[in-house]
């Protein structure tokens, strides 16, 4: 109990002059600031100053969600007069080599390295919301290189105390042709207190990044950290990959479902970027093969999916199929489900898709192609997902844009022949699940009699 205590006070000892540091940093800070804020002003009244002053405000850049890592590489304290300096710091340079690939490995950006302090942060320059678990699988990593390296006969003296924090941060970016940032904020500051009361060997991860990171990593409470002006900060040291997650329930690396659950996480920014494409490159007389029409079928295809009971990497083929089946209307409306395969080949090798995956969703995606002849589960899938609108309430309207898509393109006739081309369509048209025949089929009998009614 005595040596909890000691411990204990040890660490708020700590804190306090680490708290106070911060607060001798912070007012230096501040008056820095109020100086530059003057020297801009200044900077404006000049001829061309406003220019200047632009051309600075474009090196700043300010990102809402990265993850930012601190490394204290601890090995020097334990020099003693037998060992040779020179080739310590051999050994220093190998290790954070081998740190600076494990970075490179999960797209970490390094920021800098002051002696035995390592800093990086994942989410900059490029945004990710996947930038938590890859800072963290990075860690562990570099946790487990120094481990081996100690076990396999190399030096034993290298330790590391890690700490992670994810929140806002503002890098300033210095550079031409090698490009580098410089970034502030409390994020970093946490990050480096979270580190400072550490242990060798442990990683600690502040709450935020924990609620980030917890359905891949066992985690288990630390502590707190009192943060001014912010109260107390609970810490978590993150312990290995859930044994579900890890190759032979070790926790030490990641199997396929840890990959499979990583992706549809991921998932969300390859959308943000397609659909961005698609806003900004689609046809102006695109009334139905629109952005709205690829999250409906995105959303549907996962629906459908769960309801059928499939597995987590058959959603993600789905719903990235469902994103891609009619992106390639931005290079042509004919055979636009072949072009849509070509631009997934393009994009999904980036975000670690297999050949095997990527031949699926190209499958999948051609699937889509009228008329639909599905030959799986996850082909009907999409086709039913592809014609949901059939069955649903707002079917008239959704028909009538693709009537007026079509019409722009001389494709279709009058309005009269276009309904009773639909009826012919919905008459022959089956769905190919239980989840949509269910769902959809009552509704979609509705909709023939309602277009009946409007034909001449």
């Amino acid at each position: 109990m005595s040596q909890q205590k000691d411990e204990l006070l040890r660490r708020i000892q700590k804190l306090v002059k680490q708290n106070q540091e911060l607060i001798n940093q912070n007012e230096k800070l501040q008056s820095a600031i109020e100086e530059l804020t003057q020297q801009n002003e200044e900077l404006k009244q000049r001829p061309g100053g406003k220019a200047a002053v632009a051309e600075e405000e474009s090196r700043v850049k300010k990102f809402k969600m990265a993850t930012v890592l601190f490394a204290n590489i601890e090995g020097f304290y334990k020099l003693t007069d037998g060992m040779d300096s020179e080739a310590l710091m051999d050994q220093l340079d190998e290790v954070l080599l081998e740190f600076n690939h494990i970075l490179k490995k999960y797209k970490i950006h390094k920021i800098k390295t002051i002696g035995d302090t390592y800093m990086a942060a994942g989410g900059i320059p490029e945004k990710n919301i996947t930038n938590p678990i890859e800072v963290v699988m990075a860690a562990l990593e570099m946790q487990a290189y120094l481990k081996k390296r100690s076990e396999s006969g190399g030096s034993k003296i290298w330790n590391m105390s890690l700490g992670i924090h994810t929140g806002p941060v503002t890098a300033n970016i210095s550079g031409k042709k090698k490009i580098t940032y410089d970034i502030k904020g409390d994020t970093v500051n946490i990050a480096h207190r979270v580190q400072g009361v550490g242990e060798s060997g442990k990683t600690l991860i502040s709450v935020m990044t924990y609620e980030l990171v917890k359905e891949f990593f066992v985690c288990e409470y630390f502590g707190k950290l009192p943060v001014k002006y912010k109260g107390d900060l609970e810490m978590f040291e993150v312990v290995g990959i859930r044994p579900e997650f890890s190759e032979n329930g070790e926790g030490a690396v990641p199997n396929d479902n840890f990959e499979t659950k990583f992706k549809l996480i991921q998932f969300t920014d390859l959308q943000e970027i397609i659909l961005d494409k698609l806003e900004k490159e689609l046809p102006p007389y695109l009334y139905y093969h629109n952005v709205k029409h690829t999250v409906d079928v995105v959303t549907e295809v996962e629906l459908i999916g769960w309801a059928e009971g499939l597995e987590d990497e058959e959603i993600l083929i789905l719903k990235t199929a469902g994103l891609f089946h009619d992106a390639g209307h931005t290079i042509a409306y004919d055979e636009h489900e072949y072009h849509g395969t070509q631009m997934a080949n393009q994009y999904l090798p980036d975000y670690g898709y297999s050949d095997e995956q990527i031949e699926r969703i190209n499958n999948v995606i051609m699937a889509t192609k009228m008329p639909p002849d599905p030959k799986n589960l996850l082909e009907k899938i999409i086709c039913d997902a592809d014609l949901d609108y059939l069955g649903r309430s707002d079917m008239i309207p959704v028909s009538n844009t693709l009537y007026k898509e079509l019409k722009e393109q001389n494709k279709i006739g009058a309005l009269n022949d276009w309904n009773k081309l639909q009826i012919k369509f919905i008459s022959g048209h089956q769905y190919f699940t239980d989840t949509a025949r269910s769902l959809r089929e009552v509704n979609k009998q509705k909709q023939i009699e309602r277009i009946r009614e409007q034909i001449d």
